[in-house]
C-alpha cells in the first residue's frame, strides 16, 4: 500500500494586532517629543506643549481618585494650589531653589489629603462632591485672608530663578522654555506610567471594586477609607506637582489663578471628554482642550471666521465675537460636556473603542 501523502497547511501571515500598533506608535509618539526643541523654534509651540504636558498630569492625577476609584471629587484645586503656594513662598521668603520646593509642596499636599480624605471619605456620591468643593474653596478663602504670608489677592510673583548647579556645572539658567518642556513632558509620562502601574495591580483591581460596588467591596474585606485615601494620596502628590510647575513656569500665581472652581472643573472635564478611567483619556482630553482654551482666550478663533470671511470684522456679530468669545471658554468647555455625555458617554477614547469594535465584529 502507498503511504498517503500529508499535505502541508498553508502558512497563514501573522499581522500585528490593533493593540500592538498601537502601542508602537506611541512609543514613537514619546521618543519623538523628546526631540521636539530640537527642530522647533517657535516659543509659542513649546509653551502650548508645557500647558498640555501640565494638564496631562492634572488629569492624569484626578484619574486615579476619580476614574479607577470612583470618587468624583471637584476640588482638586486644593492640591494644584498647595504645591503651587508651597513652591513659590519657599522661594520667595526662604530662597529655596524650586527643584526641592517642589517635593515639599508635594508633602504638604499628601498632609493635607490625608486629613481631607479622613474627614470626607465618610460621605458618598453628591455630598463627597459637595465637600471636595468646600474644602477647596476654605483654601482659596484662607490663602485671600492669610496677607502676611501669601500676599492676598496681590498673589506672589518671582522674576528670577536660581541656576540649576551640579557638580560645579551650570545645568541651565531657565532663560527658555526648553528646560520646563522636559520636566512636564517627564512628569507627563510618570504619571501615565503610575496610572499603568496602578491599573495592572492590585491596588487597581481594590480601587476598582470600590468604584463599582462599594458594599460589595467592604464585604470582601477592602477597607474602604484605607484604600480611598490612598488614591487620593497619589492624586494629590501628581495634582501638586501640576502646580508647583505651572507656578515656576508663568512665575506668578494668585488665589483665583491657583485655588479657583474653575481649575477644579477643568480637571474634571478634561477626563471626562477624554475618557474616565483609561490611561489615554486625560492625554486627548488635554491635547484637544488646552490649544482650544487657547484659542478661545486669544481670539484666535474669531480672526479666523473673519479671515475666511464667514463672519464680517465690523459687523454686528463680528463685533460681539471680538468682545465675548474670549470670555466664553467656560461656555464652551460647558458645551462639550453636555455634547460628550449625550453622545459619548464614555468619552473619546470610549467612542473611538466602541466604534473598532463594531467595525471588528461586522
Amino acid at each position: 500500500m502507498m503511504e498517503a501523502q500529508t499535505i502541508p497547511k498553508p502558512i497563514i501571515p501573522r499581522f500585528p494586532s490593533l493593540k500592538f500598533i498601537l502601542r508602537a506608535v506611541a512609543v514613537l509618539i514619546v521618543a519623538a517629543l523628546f526631540f521636539v526643541p530640537n527642530y522647533v523654534e517657535d516659543t509659542y509651540i513649546l509653551h502650548m506643549m508645557i500647558l498640555i504636558f501640565i494638564n496631562v498630569v492634572m488629569g492624569s492625577s484626578w484619574n486615579i481618585l476619580g476614574g479607577y476609584t470612583g470618587q468624583y471629587s471637584v476640588g482638586h484645586a486644593a492640591y494644584f494650589g498647595a504645591g503651587a503656594y508651597t513652591t513659590m513662598l519657599l522661594l520667595q521668603y526662604k530662597q529655596v531653589a524650586p527643584w526641592y520646593g517642589v517635593w515639599v509642596g508635594a508633602a504638604a499636599a499628601l498632609v493635607v489629603a490625608v486629613i481631607i480624605g479622613s474627614i470626607c471619605f465618610r460621605l458618598r456620591g453628591p455630598y463627597f462632591v459637595l465637600a471636595s468643593i468646600a474644602v477647596a474653596e476654605i483654601f482659596r478663602v484662607a490663602t485671600l485672608n492669610l496677607k502676611d504670608i501669601t500676599n492676598g489677592a496681590e498673589g506672589v510673583l518671582i522674576t528670577e530663578i536660581p541656576p540649576l548647579v551640579i557638580g560645579g556645572r551650570l545645568i541651565t539658567d531657565w532663560a527658555s522654555k526648553v528646560p520646563f518642556y522636559y520636566i512636564g513632558l517627564v512628569f507627563a509620562l510618570l504619571i501615565i506610567g503610575v496610572t499603568w502601574l496602578v491599573r495592572n495591580s492590585k491596588l487597581g483591581y481594590y480601587f476598582q471594586a470600590i468604584r463599582e460596588d462599594q458594599d460589595a467591596a467592604h464585604s470582601l474585606g477592602i477597607g474602604l477609607t484605607f484604600y480611598k485615601n490612598v488614591a487620593l494620596a497619589i492624586s494629590a502628590i501628581f495634582t501638586s506637582l501640576a502646580g508647583s510647575l505651572y507656578a515656576v513656569y508663568v512665575g506668578f500665581i494668585d488665589p483665583s489663578t491657583v485655588l479657583g472652581l474653575d481649575v477644579s472643573v477643568q480637571i474634571v472635564i478634561i477626563c471626562i471628554i477624554g475618557g474616565i478611567g483609561t490611561i489615554t483619556g486625560p492625554v486627548v482630553g488635554a491635547v484637544l482642550l488646552v490649544p482650544l482654551s487657547e484659542a478661545l482666550r486669544s481670539n484666535m478663533i474669531t480672526d479666523l471666521l473673519i479671515k475666511v470671511g464667514i463672519v464680517g470684522e465690523e459687523t454686528r456679530m463680528g463685533l460681539f465675537l471680538k468682545e465675548h468669545l474670549s470670555q466664553a471658554h467656560v461656555l464652551i468647555y460647558g458645551i462639550l460636556v453636555v455634547v460628550t455625555i449625550l453622545y459619548m458617554p464614555a468619552g473619546i477614547v470610549g467612542f473611538v473603542r466602541r466604534m473598532t469594535a463594531r467595525k471588528a465584529r461586522a
